[in-house]
């Protein structure tokens, strides 16, 4: 009997039993013992809502802005390497599903749809950068976002090495030679991410290369894995324009915080001087609210539209945004809050 598809963990289930095993694993793992994968999903379970009554919520809106682009919801597509590994139209499919689920996508370097090709899309895309030991090659992907229409770039920060990937290892991974990078242009390895990581993204990156960036582009920065609150204060003292609290889905760094529990601290260290944005174990509209409850602008998701891509292309992205955005709007109204403005610190513990 098919499995019905009710949530975001039924879509994770049935994605595990149609992806190739090798791949399937690439995606779903985490590093070392997997804890702070893990602890970023129980950290939204440990939250507790304490919803209103009685506050007349027969009208709700999830619409919001974020950097002043209009969403039809609180939610964003996170930046994610190799989406043909889900399905051979990868990018292009998860960038339709973006445009009519009304959210942004943020591309990835590592992606396997070139940048020009998704922005064709229409739909608003931010472009999520590494910065390359060769910083040519840097500035030629930095130029190509920008002349396409990206509305911002996302620097990761929190790879100066790759996190313990034992689980590639165990699964057999071995990249996916049949795919490549078509955002750059560096030293070859097929679709070996992992062989990329390891060679050509550079270790030495420091707080002078943000400034080196900004000088190289007039689109707005965010920083994305921030896990401090100094940390995103210097952030923004070297010109970043948001911030992103993010553990990297708990591939970098096990044991690290979880970053809705992280979240408060940056909040607090950026005071309203910019926007805060989360991911990492998001799968419930209720996590959406606890989120927002503890600051964050919006959120943004990794694995669950790869899930929704390999059970059903375009359409299954699309169907992963439309029922976090009905469980959104029915968590909403059970919490008494007609808009997005109404979820506030008080609703959290």
């Amino acid at each position: 009997m098919p499995r019905q598809l009710l949530n975001l963990f039924d879509y994770e289930l049935e994605a595990a039993e149609r992806m190739e095993p090798a791949y399937h694993a690439y995606y779903a793992g985490g590093v070392a013992e997997n804890l702070a994968r893990d602890d970023s999903r129980a950290a939204f379970e440990r939250l507790r809502l304490r919803p209103r009554v009685l506050r007349d919520v027969s009208s709700v809106s999830t619409e919001c802005t974020v950097m002043g682009t209009r969403c039809d919801s609180p939610m964003m597509i996170a930046p994610a390497a190799m989406h043909k590994l889900a399905h051979p139209e990868g990018e292009m499919a998860t960038a339709r599903a973006a445009k009519r689920a009304g959210v942004i996508q943020i591309l990835s370097t590592m992606s396997n749809s070139a940048v020009e090709e998704v922005a064709a899309v229409g739909h608003p895309l931010w472009f999520q950068l590494y910065v390359f030991r060769d910083r040519a090659i840097s500035e030629d992907v930095v130029a190509r976002a920008e002349a396409a229409g990206c509305q911002a770039l996302v620097l990761t920060v929190d790879v100066p090495a790759l996190g313990l990937r034992e689980n590639l290892a165990r699964a057999g991974f071995e990249g996916a030679p049949h795919l490549d990078f078509p955002n750059f242009s560096g030293p070859g390895a097929g679709g070996d991410v992992v062989h990329h990581a390891a060679h050509t993204f550079d270790p030495g990156l420091s707080w002078k290369d943000v400034d080196w960036l900004a000088s190289k582009t007039r689109l707005p920065i965010w920083l994305k894995g921030i896990l401090r609150g100094d940390d995103a204060a210097i952030g923004l003292e070297h010109g970043a324009k948001g911030i992103m609290v993010s553990s990297h889905g708990g591939r970098q760094l096990d044991t690290a915080i979880a970053p809705v529990d992280a979240l408060p601290e940056v909040v607090e260290a950026v005071d309203g001087r910019c926007e805060v944005l989360v991911d990492g174990g998001v799968r419930r509209g209720t996590d959406v609210i606890k989120a927002l409850a503890r600051g964050a602008r919006a959120v943004m998701l990794g694995r669950p539209p790869l899930w929704g891509l390999a059970v059903d292309g375009e359409d299954g992205v699309a169907d992963v945004f439309e029922k976090l955005r009905f469980e959104l709007e029915n968590g909403m109204m059970q919490c008494g809050c007609r808009t997005l403005k109404d979820i506030g610190p008080d609703l959290v513990v």
